[in-house]
């Protein structure tokens, strides 16, 4: 399925974790921005929140603006209740994100 401007939505809230880690290793902002609803808050890790499609987009330019490699973690179970899912993943480095 595609978002209207080239890019995969996620069919199933597993599939979130594979496109972030896709879109920060392409470098692209479109793409991660894409995946939040338009008034979405993103906790980045220094402790500060960005809210709205504009304060997303900067952060997440700021984060691949030189290009680092993000790896896939160990995607946890899938919490689900109605149409709301809490999905997580462990990181390689012993983080976790939380989505």
């Amino acid at each position: 399925m595609d978002d209207g401007q080239g890019h995969e939505r996620a069919g199933r809230p597993g599939d979130l974790s594979r496109f972030v880690v896709e879109r920060l290793n392409a470098g692209d902002v479109d793409g991660l921005v894409a995946l939040y609803e338009p008034d979405a808050v993103l906790a980045l890790p220094n402790g500060l929140i960005a809210t709205g499609s504009s304060e997303i987009r900067k952060a997440y330019e700021h984060l691949v603006a030189d290009k680092p490699t993000f790896a896939p973690g160990q995607q946890l179970t899938t919490l689900r209740t109605g149409d709301l899912a809490l999905t997580s993943t462990r990181l390689v480095d012993g983080g976790v994100t939380v989505e």
